[in-house]
């Protein structure tokens, strides 16, 4: 098997792949020493497994006075599986992946217009691979906001942590909407053309995927402005009552007096809106009964002024019988017309030269079509008496479409 066989180089990849996992499983506890330090501890690691790590690029050592520290890429796929917030990065670099991504799909269609299907294949699979890859970065940024509402936001003792650390998680937001704002839709039609598969894959399902992504972190922010409109009113009331103990301690002997026997009371307690008492007619009341009569006959007695009558006029014809009129009008010209080609004696005649020549006041397109209808209208027995013709032509050398421009009558022979 040859080292261009791409099942060669793809058994190569995956062997590759489980002997650098086969290490992390191995060496796990040393690696997650240096995960908790600066550095990683070289007692439990021999020199042989030291060099397999540095040539697997799990750790590296950054000069020679300094020791061994695992890879920013090994800490950065810790603290994702431990979910630590505090040393998690999530880096949505929507711009090189959409340079890969247009590199890719170019590479599909030449892949495809060529017929190498297995290497279309590898393509169509490495474009999925980088858009779940893209919306499982802005997913990861989305859901590291939601623990840190829910942990350091949430639970901060200061108002200044709760601002800086506000201030922190709304940069956040701006940068991930101008990264989805990069994301261009008309470009992506347009790259993709009329594959199916890739629009369903580059266009549909993506805008599905950023319509989640966005409702998110409108929820993201919700929840952030909630939280701080609460921390200000906990911190308010924490202000009250550490100011009226503080004047306490002061004031021992301090005795709170009696506002609802004072007769003025301060501008600070009086914020009461004063209460308006319901009233009602108590009509078991028999006192109240002809003060009730008096207000009765003094409301105003409405004037109702007299509707004028207008005399009723002439009805106008319904629409429906004028185009039933009409139509039965036409009918009977094109009557008149068939009875012309009898009377000529089997001798053709125009349709359009009948229309002319009497002067009626018809469409031509529509008294053509009225011709044809009632020629098709006719018995059969009636309709091998006569014989049209029609002069059509086509609409255009790329149009089948056939034009009708006029119609000729006339009586078969014999009949």
């Amino acid at each position: 098997m040859s080292d261009s066989d791409p099942h060669a180089l793809e058994s190569r990849l995956i062997g590759t792949g489980v002997e650098r996992l086969a290490l992390l499983g191995k060496h796990a506890e040393a690696l997650m020493a240096g995960y908790a330090r600066d550095e990683v501890p070289l007692e439990g690691l021999s020199t042989t497994a030291l060099n397999r790590l540095l040539a697997a690029r799990i750790l590296w050592r950054p000069d020679e006075q300094s020791g061994v520290k695992l890879a920013p890429k090994v800490r950065e796929l810790i603290a994702e599986m431990l979910a630590d917030e505090t040393r998690r990065h999530v880096n949505a670099d929507v711009a090189e992946t959409l340079e890969l991504t247009r590199t890719l799909v170019q590479s599909y269609r030449e892949a495809r217009d060529a017929g190498e299907y297995w290497r279309q294949e590898q393509l169509l699979l490495r474009l999925r691979q980088e858009v779940d890859d893209l919306n499982g970065r802005f997913a990861d940024a989305i859901d590291s906001l939601w623990r840190r509402l829910n942990s350091d936001f949430g639970f901060v003792s200061r108002l200044g942590d709760k601002i800086r650390e506000n201030e922190r998680a709304q940069k956040q937001i701006v940068r991930l909407l101008d990264g989805l704002e990069l994301i261009d839709f008309h470009e992506l039609i347009e790259l993709v053309g009329s594959d199916g598969v890739l629009r369903k894959l580059l266009v549909s399902g993506l805008q599905h995927q950023l319509t989640q992504h966005y409702t998110s972190l409108r929820e993201v922010q919700r929840r952030m402005v909630e939280l701080m409109a609460r921390f200000r009113q906990q911190q308010s009331r924490s202000r009250l009552v550490a100011g009226m103990a503080g004047f306490l301690r002061e004031h021992s002997g301090f005795v709170p007096g009696n506002y609802a026997r004072r007769g003025e009371v301060p501008a600070l307690v009086n914020r009461a809106a004063p209460l308006i008492a319901a009233g009602a007619a108590s009509l078991d009341h028999h006192p109240d009964t002809r003060v009730l009569t008096e207000l009765l006959h003094q409301l105003p007695r409405p004037t109702h002024r007299p509707e004028p009558v207008t005399a009723a006029g002439a009805a106008a014809p319904q629409q429906d019988t004028l185009v039933a009129a009409r139509q039965q009008a036409l009918k009977e010209d094109v009557e008149r017309f068939y009875l012309s080609v009898v009377d000529r004696g089997g001798e053709g005649l125009s349709a359009l030269e009948f229309l002319q020549e009497g002067e009626l006041a018809w469409d031509e397109e529509i008294w053509l079509f009225q011709v044809i209808a009632e020629f098709q209208g006719l018995p059969r027995g009636e309709q091998r008496a006569f014989c049209l013709h029609q002069q059509e032509s086509q609409a255009s050398p790329f149009n089948h479409l056939r034009l009708i421009h006029d119609v000729s009558l006339e009586l078969r022979a014999g009949a």
